[in-house]
């Protein structure tokens, strides 16, 4: 895995990256020699990591209405100057999520912990979770997907979110549940792993007061029917992001609401394949969610 990282990027992946068009950043290469790009035999443009942060530098003042043809004119250490006093002004949304990029594309601690600090000293665990990580998240399935970033790049940052949403779980889990009328139980299917999105609605669900027991990745549905026997009015949550496969995957929803409804339980689902699940035949205590805030409303 170490030897796909990538320290050599195409134009492409810079648009991935910073947003900005292939065809603008050309322009502004050849107008106002804003980056400096090696090229191939075969003149291909090919950039490096510093490339890469100038140009992420230069779209958020670029956002914050400098013009290129001013910041073509600046010295070069000027520019990450500029960026510094947009970020001491604590509003820049952007710039948070540039800068965690950053953070992951050179493996760099020391980044992501600074920005982490500067956003929850003015912000909410749940702002900061849904204002930052979240849009990056959804850009990193994007850009993996792509292949502009590494898996080792994506593991990378996702685990370092992963220890800040366990982090202040915890502060949560010490606390006695002060509702008492429902028990949520969060589980993933077999083979699923991904756990990020769960993980924060646990967070969310304790915050709410509620008592709830994380049971993670590959939970076969015969191991929650056992949590029937110790408690009443449960909500299974869980997340199908890339299981179960399409093919089974609404016999493994009647499977789930044959084996876990009982009484007055309920089966709430989240993720990208639940898109494949028929609605129409649902029962009415199976409840299919479609967006972060959706289910966070519901709770």
């Amino acid at each position: 895995m170490i030897n796909n990282i990538k320290t050599v990027f195409s134009i492409k992946d810079l648009e991935n990256l910073s947003g900005i068009k292939a065809h603008t950043i050309r322009i502004w290469e050849k107008r106002y020699n804003i980056l400096e790009p090696m090229r191939t035999d075969t003149n291909i443009r090919l950039y490096n990591v510093h490339n890469l942060q100038k140009l992420l530098n230069i779209t958020l003042l670029h956002e914050y209405g400098y013009k290129i043809s001013k910041i073509a004119t600046y010295p070069e250490e000027k520019i990450p100057h500029l960026v510094r006093e947009i970020i001491s002004k604590k509003n820049s949304q952007n710039y948070a999520i540039t800068s965690f990029k950053m953070a992951m594309m050179n493996f760099d601690q020391e980044l992501f912990f600074t920005t982490f600090d500067w956003l929850i000293s003015e912000k909410t665990f749940s702002e900061v979770f849904k204002d930052h990580f979240l849009p990056l998240l959804k850009e990193l399935g994007l850009l993996w997907q792509s292949e502009t970033i590494s898996p080792a790049n994506e593991h990378f940052i996702s685990h370092l979110i992963k220890q800040k949403i366990l982090i202040y779980t915890e502060s949560l889990q010490i606390l006695k549940p002060a509702k008492t009328d429902r028990v949520f139980v969060l589980s993933l299917p077999l083979n699923e792993i991904h756990q990020l999105g769960l993980l924060y609605i646990q967070y969310e669900i304790l915050l709410k007061g509620y008592k709830c027991i994380y049971l993670g990745e590959s939970m076969p549905i015969e191991n929650l029917q056992d949590l029937t026997r110790y408690f009443e009015n449960i909500t299974f949550v869980s997340f199908m992001t890339v299981q179960p496969d399409r093919s089974v995957i609404n016999q493994y929803v009647k499977t789930m609401g044959q084996k876990l409804l009982e009484k007055n339980n309920e089966i709430w689902l989240m993720g990208s394949m639940i898109e494949h699940i028929d609605d129409t035949v649902l029962p009415e205590r199976i409840k299919l969610f479609y967006s972060m805030d959706e289910t966070l409303e519901r709770i």
